[in-house]
């Protein structure tokens, strides 16, 4: 069974800093290329990043460029998305997803995690 687990989402104050993991199984992780993507409060789904198998690329939505930054681990089936200078319209619930071709700028995926709460607030 496929599994994408997302963990450290919370509540943060704005310009603080969160780092989110996704764990992977039941696929061959190191195989497929990964994304983030976010849904805020009454909005569609959007994406922010992607990163490539062997992490040969990366991309991000431009309101976050500068501020986040993708990361993967195949060793350990771990995408990460290190999240600095937050704002409160960066409040969202962030899902990670896995596809078997590098799409970014899409929502297309494969599969797709449960989802953490990003909370940008005073």
């Amino acid at each position: 069974e496929v599994q994408l687990v997302e963990s450290g989402g919370g509540l943060v104050q704005p310009g603080g800093s969160l780092r989110l993991s996704c764990a992977g199984s039941g696929f061959i992780f190191r195989t497929y290329d990964m994304k983030w993507v976010r849904q805020a409060p009454g909005k569609g789904l959007e994406w922010v990043s992607s990163i490539s198998t062997g992490s040969a690329m990366t991309a991000y939505v431009d309101s976050v460029k500068g501020r986040f930054t993708v990361s993967r681990d195949d060793a350990k089936n771990t995408l990460y998305l290190q999240m600095n200078s937050l704002k409160p319209e960066d409040t969202a619930v962030y899902f990670c997803a896995a596809s078997t071709y590098y799409n970014p700028y899409t929502t297309a995926y494969n599969y797709k995690g449960q989802g953490t709460q990003v909370i940008v607030s005073s």
